[in-house]
């Protein structure tokens, strides 16, 4: 792996890590989602630290240069994480769905209530007002 590569996986691991503690301060991120990226950036910083890592894990999955196998990597990585960032947000919308139903009956049923009762009311009022 080149020193250049290396520094640049160093610099924005680190970047990643600043912006995610950044993000968490100021409640911006869940830490499920900042544990990913810091996850992340702890093992680009691995790699560049310890070539020889990388270098052998490139070998043993049979890629040509080690710098493949880190895009290929961090592409898998990023395709993982864009599967379950989807599978979460159908679950959400479904979440949604099923809350705007219930408000929704919930708010028919309030205005049955109410119309009843008013009917009632007037009902009474006229009962009152015969009877006088």
């Amino acid at each position: 792996m080149t020193t250049v590569l290396r520094v640049v996986l160093i610099l924005m691991s680190l970047l990643v890590g600043v912006v995610m503690l950044r993000k968490i301060r100021h409640s911006k991120a869940q830490i499920e989602d900042a544990m990913f990226w810091m996850f992340f950036s702890l093992l680009l910083i691995l790699f560049s630290v310890f070539p020889k890592a990388a270098t052998w894990l490139s070998k043993l999955v049979g890629t040509m240069s080690t710098a493949n196998f880190i895009f290929l990597l961090i592409i898998f990585l990023l395709l993982v994480k864009s599967f379950s960032m989807s599978m979460r947000i159908s679950q959400l919308e479904t979440r949604v769905k099923e809350l705007v139903q219930r408000i929704a009956m919930e708010d028919h049923e309030l205005k049955k209530r109410v119309s009843f009762e008013e009917k009632e009311e007037t009902d009474q009022r006229i009962e009152k007002r015969d009877e006088e």
